[in-house]
C-alpha cells in the first residue's frame, strides 16, 4: 500500500454564486440516493488539494496484493505547507470536544470550529442535528439552546441541543473548500491520479475550481453554467450535487475523461476483482457507507415521501455524520491507490446513458455490494446531493 503525506494549506474566502433549480426530481428505488433533479451540463469548481511524497513501487499495481487497512498521513511533509494553528478545542451547545486532525478523529468531525481542514472538531458522543445544526443529546432542563425531541435515543427529557443561529441556510452560498494545488503520486500519470495498469484514475473523489481563475467551487451547489474543471485533492468535500454530462465536462477541461465502467470497476475492485475495495468481506463502518439516519428525512423532520422532491437541496450534505472528506475513511482503499469507491458519495461512468457505481454515505447494497453497486435509473443529465464523480485518463 503506497503511504502518501498531505500538502496542507489555507482555506479561501471565495464565495461562487448558488444555483436554485426548478425541476423537481423523481423517486427511484426507494433508497433515497436514486432521486434528483435533471439539470444541463455546466462549469464545476473546486479546491486543488493534493497528496505530496508519493513515490511508485517498482512492481505494477497488476501485481498488488490484496490491501491491508488504506491508511492517509495526515502529516505536512518536506516541503508542505503548515496549516495556520487554530484552537485546541471546539465547543457545540455549550460542550466542549476537542480539535484534532481528521484522521485521529474517533468521533463525528465537525468542519469550520478549529483551524484549517484537515483539523476538525471532533465530536466524541452521538450527534445529532435540527435544520442542520449540529448538536448535543442532552437533558432538556440543562440545555442552553433549544430541544428538539424525536432525535435522541433514551428517556423523553434526553432530546437534541441546538442553536438554531448555526442551522443550514440554503440561501447562504456554502463555504467552498480550501484552494489546494494537485500533486503528483505516480509519475506515470498527472497530478492526483494513481496508475491502474493500464490507465490512470484520481485517487479521490472529484472536488472542482473555476476554470476562468482556478477558484474553487461550493461543493454544496450544482455548477450551473460555470465553466469548471475537476481536481483530486485530499481532504476535501467532494463534489456532489452534479449530473453526468457535468462530471464529464469537469473531467475534460483538466484534460482528463469521466472514466468508463470497465475502468472503474477495474479501479474499484483490483486485479483480484474483489467485491468491495479491501476484500470479499463486507466491513461495516470501513468505508463512509451506512448512515443510520436518511439525511433528507433528517434535515426535513419528516419521512413524508415528498422529500424525496427536494434532494437538491444544499443543506442535505452539510449535515453532521453525513458526507466525508475525501480519504477521511483510510481504510477505504482500493489495490491502485483510489479511495472511497465504496460509499460516500455515488459516481458517474461514462455511459451516455447514465451510470452511478459505488453506493453513497447511506446505501451501498440496495444495488449491488460495494464495487458492483451500479444504478442505471437516470439518464445523464440527473444530479442530486448523492451524485458525484472521478476522472481516468491515459498514463503519461
Amino acid at each position: 500500500m503506497r503511504r502518501l503525506s498531505l500538502l496542507l494549506v489555507a482555506l479561501m474566502g471565495c464565495t461562487p454564486e448558488l444555483l436554485v433549480l426548478d425541476t423537481g426530481p423523481s423517486l427511484d428505488d426507494g433508497g433515497g440516493s436514486d432521486v434528483g433533479v435533471d439539470a444541463g451540463p455546466g462549469d464545476v469548481g473546486a479546491a486543488d488539494v493534493g497528496f505530496v511524497d508519493a513515490a511508485p513501487t517498482d512492481a505494477d499495481v497488476e501485481d498488488a496484493a490484496e490491501p491491508d487497512a488504506g491508511e492517509v498521513d495526515a502529516g505536512a511533509s518536506d516541503g508542505g505547507v503548515t496549516p495556520d494553528a487554530g484552537p485546541t478545542t471546539c465547543e457545540v451547545v455549550g460542550v466542549d470536544f476537542t480539535c484534532v486532525e481528521v484522521s485521529a478523529c474517533a468521533g463525528t468531525p465537525l468542519l469550520g470550529r478549529c483551524g484549517d481542514l484537515p483539523e476538525v472538531c471532533c465530536q466524541d458522543t452521538p450527534p445529532c442535528s435540527v435544520d442542520g445544526a449540529p448538536g448535543v443529546c442532552m437533558d432538556t432542563a440543562q440545555c442552553p439552546g433549544v430541544s428538539t425531541p424525536g432525535r435522541c435515543p433514551g428517556a423523553v427529557n434526553i432530546q437534541c441541543c441546538t442553536f438554531p443561529t448555526e442551522a443550514c441556510d440554503e440561501n447562504t452560498t456554502p463555504t467552498p473548500n480550501p484552494s489546494r494545488a494537485e500533486v503528483s503520486l505516480d509519475p506515470r500519470c498527472p497530478d492526483g491520479m494513481v496508475h491502474a495498469g493500464t490507465f490512470c484514475v484520481d485517487a479521490f473523489e472529484a472536488s472542482l475550481v473555476r476554470v476562468a481563475d482556478g477558484s474553487p467551487w461550493s461543493p454544496y451547489a450544482n455548477p450551473g453554467g460555470t465553466a469548471v474543471r475537476a481536481v483530486s485533492v485530499a481532504y476535501a468535500v467532494p463534489q456532489g450535487y452534479i449530473s453526468g454530462q457535468q462530471a464529464g465536462a469537469a473531467c475534460t477541461a483538466a484534460g482528463k475523461r469521466l472514466c468508463t465502467d470497465v475502468e472503474w470497476l477495474a479501479a474499484c475492485q483490483g486485479p483480484g476483482q474483489l467485491t468491495y475495495p479491501y476484500g470479499n468481506t463486507r466491513e461495516d463502518g470501513r468505508c463512509n457507507d451506512a448512515r443510520d439516519r436518511h439525511p433528507a428525512y433528517e434535515y426535513f423532520g419528516t419521512t413524508d415521501p415528498s422529500v424525496f422532491n427536494m434532494l437538491d437541496h444544499p443543506c442535505i450534505n452539510q449535515l453532521p455524520a453525513g458526507l466525508g472528506l475525501t480519504g477521511q475513511y483510510a481504510g477505504c482503499e482500493s489495490s491502485v491507490g483510489a479511495f472511497d469507491m465504496m460509499g460516500n458519495l455515488h459516481e458517474w461512468t461514462s455511459d451516455p446513458a447514465g451510470t452511478f457505481r459505488g453506493g453513497y454515505y447511506v446505501d451501498t447494497r440496495i444495488n449491488g455490494n460495494g464495487c458492483l453497486y451500479r444504478t442505471t435509473a437516470h439518464g445523464a443529465s440527473y444530479w442530486d446531493y448523492s451524485t458525484g464523480f472521478r476522472c481516468c485518463a491515459d498514463p503519461n
